[in-house]
This record gives C-alpha cells, sequence and structure tokens, in this order.
C-alpha cells in the first residue's frame, strides 16, 4: 500500500484526492493547501486529512502530488524529493531549467520517481499516435480553450502549448533545427495566443497554435507521413488513421487503395490512469511514462518559444513608439 498526499487542492489538485481515494493500491494520507478551508473541503469529501503543517503530512508519506501554481513547483517538490518521497508534478516540472536540473539530480541522488503530470500522454487518440507513427514528415497541432481565469498564472505557452510540445518531442525523436515563433497578450498581461513552427533536423516540420481566447474548444493533432495521415482529436476522443496499402495502388480503382479508419474511443478517465502509472512507477513496475528528463526537455522549448514570442513583442512596442 502506498500512502500518499495530495500538496494543493485547487480545481485540478481535488481530482488528484479523488482518484487516490479510489485506489485500491493507495492510501490518501492527507492533504494540504494554503487555502485551509478549502483543504478541509476536499478532505471531507474524500474521506482523509486536511494538514496545516506540511512537514507533518511529509513524514507520513511515500509518495506525492504536487498541484500547486506553477512557481511554486521547485521549492515543494525540492523538499518531498529530499525526504526521499515520490513525486508526481503537474505540468511544467518548473519555472526555469536550472530549477529542472535541480529535481531530476535529486531524484536520481535519493532513487526515487519524478514524474511530470503531461496529461495529454494517457488520451486514447495520443496513444494511438505512439503505436502507429513511424516517420512523421509533417504535423499540425491546434491546442485552443475559452478564457479561464484560473490558468492564468503561466502565459498559454506553459499552460497549453506544452502539451504539444512534448508531444512532438517524443514522436518525432530528433533534435530542433530550427525554431520561429509569434504570440501576444489579448486578455491578461501574458501571452494568450502563439504559434510556433519546429524545423527538425530529420526534415519533418511541426506547426504549433494555442489559444486560451477561442470561443470553442480544439485539441487536435494530425500528422503526415509517407503512406499515411494520422489525426487525434483529444477533446471529441477520436483517431483516425489512412493508410494507402500498396497492393491495391495499381488495381482498377486506385482511391480504394487509400483506407481510412475512423476509432471512437469513448470516455476514460487519463487522469486516473496518469496516477495508476505513477503508482506503477513507484511500485517498481514501470518507467515513469513522461520521466523529469522529458519535462524538463518540454519546458526547453517551450522556453525558447517564449523568448522568441517575447523579441517579436519588444520589437513591435519600439516601432510603434518611433516618431512619425
Amino acid at each position: 500500500m502506498i500512502r500518499v498526499g495530495v500538496f494543493g487542492v485547487g480545481y485540478l489538485g481535488r481530482f488528484h484526492a479523488q482518484k487516490y481515494a479510489l485506489m485500491e493500491d493507495t492510501e490518501l494520507v492527507g492533504v494540504v493547501d494554503t487555502d485551509r478551508e478549502r483543504a478541509r473541503q476536499v478532505a471531507t469529501e474524500v474521506s482523509t486529512r486536511a494538514f496545516d503543517d506540511p512537514g507533518e503530512l511529509i513524514k507520513r508519506i511515500d509518495a506525492a502530488s504536487v498541484v500547486v501554481p506553477t512557481v511554486h513547483h521547485f521549492e515543494i517538490t525540492r523538499v518531498l524529493l529530499d525526504q526521499g518521497i515520490h513525486c508526481l508534478v503537474e505540468k511544467p516540472i518548473t519555472t526555469t531549467l536550472e530549477q529542472a536540473d535541480a529535481l531530476i539530480a535529486l531524484a536520481r541522488d535519493r532513487d526515487v520517481v519524478l514524474q511530470v503530470g503531461h496529461l495529454e500522454r494517457f488520451n486514447p487518440p495520443v496513444e494511438v499516435l505512439y503505436q502507429e507513427v513511424t516517420t512523421p514528415l509533417f504535423v499540425e497541432a491546434h491546442r485552443l480553450s475559452p478564457f479561464k481565469p484560473r490558468a492564468t498564472d503561466v502565459d498559454v505557452v506553459l499552460d497549453l502549448m506544452i502539451h504539444d510540445i512534448d508531444i512532438m518531442l517524443s514522436l518525432v525523436k530528433s533534435p530542433l533545427k530550427e525554431l520561429r515563433a509569434s504570440g501576444v497578450p489579448v486578455l491578461t498581461q501574458k501571452v494568450d495566443i502563439a504559434n510556433a513552427r519546429l524545423i527538425f533536423q530529420n526534415g519533418c516540420t511541426a506547426n504549433l497554435t494555442a489559444s486560451r481566447i477561442s470561443l470553442n474548444s480544439m485539441r487536435r493533432i494530425r500528422i503526415f507521413q509517407p503512406g499515411a495521415y494520422l489525426s487525434a482529436d483529444c477533446a471529441e476522443r477520436t483517431s483516425l488513421v489512412v493508410k494507402k496499402r500498396q497492393d491495391l495502388v495499381n488495381g482498377p480503382d486506385p482511391m480504394a487503395a487509400i483506407q481510412p479508419r475512423l476509432q471512437h474511443h469513448g470516455e476514460k478517465d487519463i487522469l486516473l490512469e496518469e496516477i495508476k502509472s505513477f503508482a506503477r512507477a513507484v511500485q517498481g513496475l514501470e518507467k515513469p511514462r513522461v520521466n523529469g528528463e522529458a519535462g524538463r526537455e518540454a519546458l526547453r522549448v517551450a522556453l525558447e518559444i517564449n523568448t522568441r514570442i517575447n523579441s517579436q513583442l519588444n520589437a513591435l512596442k519600439q516601432n510603434l513608439v518611433q516618431p512619425a
């Protein structure tokens, strides 16, 4: 039985607590939050204890979910790892690469699991991509969401686009050769809509768009490779695989060689799947699907995208203040 705690029980942390409470191989020892009333409410809901002192909870657990605002990921995860506690930290792993490196080194030194919560890796349409993608040549990803005030502690690249960055880096498996990016703040002081073009050394190009000011939601990835087109709709939970059958190409009806396969995956609790995977990693039954190194690489590219965007925005501001 793995004794676990949840650090931060806001919107998403509450769901982490719920999942642990459902699982047979975990004991939810307690939760903690700077909002003590919120912690007590969630603790009552999942039949556990709310701790006012994080140190008291740390003494009683083997593993933890860190679901606090991104700016606090490092300080809390560092303390947990240092005490030999396995950690599932929400994405992005930290705010800086130096912090990410420190956590990775500490987890290695203490021989504990450090897993990063890139949830879309557990979405069935994305899992199909990992089964079918072999030689991606061109990728388009759109991740659009209506505005949500609770998610504005980071910009749209670190909030939304980082999901697709992580998926691209793990699918393409080639170093980046070139990166172009643009974006603007609209409803907040941070960038709310962004586009990035990633060109890899193996020739693959990925065009990523993320927005948190859209009227409708969209979470779709389209991948083109020799002889195949693949589409993963993470919102609708569908996947489309279109392949060309070489044995039918020269037949009487060439279009018969193009054979689409549409799959409806139905409802699946992907957060529960992620947390179950974390529990198995803690038990030594599997490797983390998204380890600290993968989380760090996604953060590195996201920060580079933001650097390019900020340079563009600074140049635009300078042009606007130039005298006529």
